[in-house]
This record gives structure tokens, C-alpha cells and sequence, in this order.
């Protein structure tokens, strides 16, 4: 339930939620409830389930990419969804626009498939709203400088929907996705996961970017800096219902931790598939090497995670060993083939049947042990650990793949998360 009456909301449909018309209709149910009970609404949507999809494999087809064509055409998918609801509104006698991003506009970077929002102007969305005419904003997409079109990557409506409640200063931002809210672990490897009613944008910002599907990190960083409430919600839920003008038990919300009164060390287990990890073995030890490899990795956008060092015996070489996205594997071998002549070592190992497992909580800032415990589960489930990294509030381990599912079920129950 939130502490407050809100009056100004932002209502984003996923994919998903918007993947046919029937499902369109039922988007359409949450709008006009929201807009009868004298809401000042403004929506975001995704393309339909698949489109973005079908439409990338259209442009792959041709083979040469211009990246700025490329947005143009992926974009398109939001413009169809926008207007198909606007439609479904209006039919029901409801006054509605679709406004593609350009129109607001939501101005951003250059960096065409993945570029960031420096600015929305909110003058038109308030002078629709005004008018009781609720703006259905195209989302993952927005202009350039140049006026080229540009999207905001994957799961980027989510970043759209929170830049635009910033903008409106809404009093709350609702994602409607498939799922009716953030759970303790993955349902579908931990059957006694339960859904959390609230979680500080920290913890949700650290369960997203370790594996959590559920918001786009970029969305969930926007939101803490603006402290914009987002409350994830079920499109399809029955129970997804408002009696008397108050929320029942609906979703998550990810809010600021000073609003969270419950007191707990872990508040989630999150895992990562998607990983890769190289060895350099007999690596030159001195000055600078790690800068240079390091270096030629970041400067072609490859992602490194983990970092492991040993020094040998005699002083002079060392085995670096780090994980990156099993996408970019390919990139950094390449590179650092190409460096061997300046870096001088022996061979690259690399792996690919490795996995990610994080746990999540605000509560490991004052309480220690957490990490103690992490690791002697494991070892009590003999899942040997490859690699290990920290921060304020979360502890990552890399693990051979195949012991993912007995690794978040054991760590889920170690830490009492477990459904009671």
C-alpha cells in the first residue's frame, strides 16, 4: 500500500502486456480506471510482444547497418502500440493521443541503439493532460540534436515512462509487466520465492544489473536520482484491483530506503546465465600490463565484471583471470590476441559453463557475516567457488552453471526467504 494519495501517475505497459488487440482492450481497463477516478494520467508503451524483434531481423537481413536507419525502422513497433491504444481509448469515448518522442520532445545522445535522455520537455504532455487528453507516449525512443530518431536499447520504455514522470513530477511511476511484482528470487528456480512489498532503489538497482529481469537498470537509476516511486504491477493479475481508493496488496515499490520499515539483511538472490570467464595464464608481472589490457577492453566497449590475480612463485608472472558477458567473448578474445606481442603471455582459457549468483540487501551495511554465510553454504552444497566480488550491499560468486538452481534454492533458504 503507499503512504500517500497520489493524484499524477505514469502508467508503462510492456510488451507483453500490449501483445494483441484482446490484450490491448485489458491495458485499456487499467486507463480508464485510473482516469475516472480523477488521475491525471500520462502512458508509455512498448512495440507489440515481438515486433522489435521481427523488425531488427528485417534490418539484419539487409546486412550494412546505419545505425541511425536501424532506430528509425526498430522504432516503429511504439508508434503502431501508441496509436492502437489511443484508438481503443477513444472508442470507448475517452480522449487520447499517441505522441512519438520526438513530438514531446525527449531529447537525447547521439549514440544511436543504446542512447541516453539529457532532456524532456514536459509542455506538451501537460497541455494534453489539462485537457483531460492522456498523451500515449512511444516509448525507447527519442531525438537527437541532429533530428535523427534514436532508441534507448533494450527494456529502454522503462527509462522512457521514469524520465517522463521526473518531467511531469509525478507522484508515481506504475510498470505493468507480465509478473505482479519483484520476488525474493526467480519463481521459476525457487518455488518458495516470495513477492516483496517494498525495496529500496539500491537493492532493486543491484538485483537488476545481477540478473533481475524485472526493471531496466537505466530506469531504476533515474528513478532514485529524481526519487520518482515506481510501483511494478501485473497487467493481467486478478486481483490487481483499487477498492474505496485504495490499493490492495498490489506489486512492489521501489522507493527510497528511509520509507522501508522492515529490517531485513538479505532481501534477494539474484543469478546471471550469461557470463564468461578467460584466464591469461603466464602473464608478464609489471607495471602497466593490467592498464593496457584493461584499457584496449574498455575503449571497444567490452564489459569486464570480475577480476582474480595470482602471482607466481618466482614474482615475475601472474595469472589474470576476469568474466564479461558471454557476448563480448568473442571481442575480447580478439584483442587480447592481438596484444600478446606487447603484454607477453603463455595462453587464454577461456569458459563459458559459468553463472553469476548475487545476494542482495541493504541490512549487510550494519550487519556482518553475510559473505561467511554465502560461502559456507555453498561449500556445505559442494559448489565450488571460481571467483568472488563485493560491494556495500551485495556479494557475487562465479560458479559452474550446472549447480545454479541447488546454489539459489540453498542460499534462498540459508537467508529465511523462503514462502511461509
Amino acid at each position: 500500500m503507499l503512504d500517500k494519495n497520489y493524484n499524477k501517475i505514469v502508467m508503462k505497459f510492456g510488451g507483453t502486456s500490449m501483445a494483441d488487440i484482446d490484450k490491448i482492450s485489458k491495458v485499456a481497463d487499467h486507463i480508464e480506471r485510473e482516469f475516472n477516478s480523477s488521475k491525471k494520467v500520462a502512458v508509455v508503451v512498448s512495440a507489440m510482444s515481438g515486433e522489435t524483434d521481427r523488425l531488427i531481423n528485417l534490418v539484419d537481413a539487409i546486412g550494412k547497418i546505419d545505425n541511425s536507419e536501424r532506430d528509425a525502422v526498430i522504432s516503429s513497433g511504439e508508434q503502431v502500440s501508441s496509436a492502437l491504444l489511443a484508438l481503443t481509448l477513444k472508442a470507448r469515448g475517452i480522449q487520447a493521443r499517441s505522441v512519438q518522442g520526438w513530438q514531446i520532445p525527449l531529447k537525447t545522445d547521439e549514440v544511436h541503439g543504446s542512447a541516453r535522455i539529457l532532456d524532456v520537455q514536459s509542455k506538451y504532455l501537460d497541455d494534453l493532460i489539462s485537457r483531460k487528453e492522456i498523451p500515449i507516449i512511444a516509448g525507447f525512443q527519442g531525438i537527437t540534436d541532429d533530428n535523427r530518431i534514436s532508441t534507448l536499447g533494450r527494456g529502454g520504455s522503462d527509462t522512457t515512462a521514469v524520465a517522463i514522470a521526473c518531467s511531469l513530477k509525478a507522484d508515481l511511476c506504475d510498470i505493468y509487466t507480465d509478473v505482479d511484482g519483484v520476488y525474493t528470487s526467480d519463481p521459476r528456480i525457487v518455488e518458495l520465492a516470495k513477492k516483496i512489498s517494498k525495496i529500496s532503489f539500491e537493492e532493486m538497482l543491484e538485483m537488476a544489473s545481477q540478473g533481475a529481469k524485472v526493471l531496466q537498470t537505466r530506469s531504476v537509476e533515474l528513478a532514485m536520482s529524481y526519487g520518482i516511486a515506481i510501483r511494478v504491477r501485473s497487467t493481467f493479475a486478478e486481483n490487481n484491483l483499487e477498492k474505496n481508493n485504495k490499493t490492495i496488496n498490489i506489486g512492489t515499490i521501489v522507493t527510497n530506503e528511509d520509507s522501508i520499515l522492515e529490517d531485513k539483511v538479505v532481501s534477494g538472490i539474484a543469478y546471471s546465465k550469461n557470463e564468461a570467464k578467460i584466464t591469461i595464464q603466464n602473464l608478464d608481472d609489471k607495471p602497466g600490463v593490467a592498464a593496457q589490457i584493461f584499457g584496449n577492453l574498455a575503449k571497444s566497449a567490452v564489459n569486464v565484471d570480475m577480476i582474480v590475480q595470482n602471482i607466481s612463485a618466482d614474482g615475475k608472472h601472474t595469472d589474470l583471470t576476469f568474466t564479461l558477458q558471454e557476448a563480448e567473448l568473442k571481442t575480447a578474445k580478439s584483442i587480447l590476441d592481438d596484444l600478446k606481442s606487447e603484454v607477453s603471455y603463455e595462453k587464454l582459457i577461456e569458459s563459458k559453463d559459468i553463472a553469476k549468483v548475487s545476494v542482495i540487501g541493504v541490512g549487510m551495511r550494519s550487519h556482518a557475516g553475510v559473505a561467511a554465510e554465502m560461502f559456507s553454504t555453498l561449500a556445505e552444497k559442494g559448489i565450488n567457488i571460481q571467483a568472488i566480488t563485493t560491494s556495500e550491499i551485495k556479494v557475487s560468486v562465479i560458479i559452474d552453471s550446472q549447480y545454479i538452481e541447488l546454489a539459489m534454492r540453498a542460499l534462498h533458504s540459508a537467508f529465511g526467504l523462503d514462502q511461509k
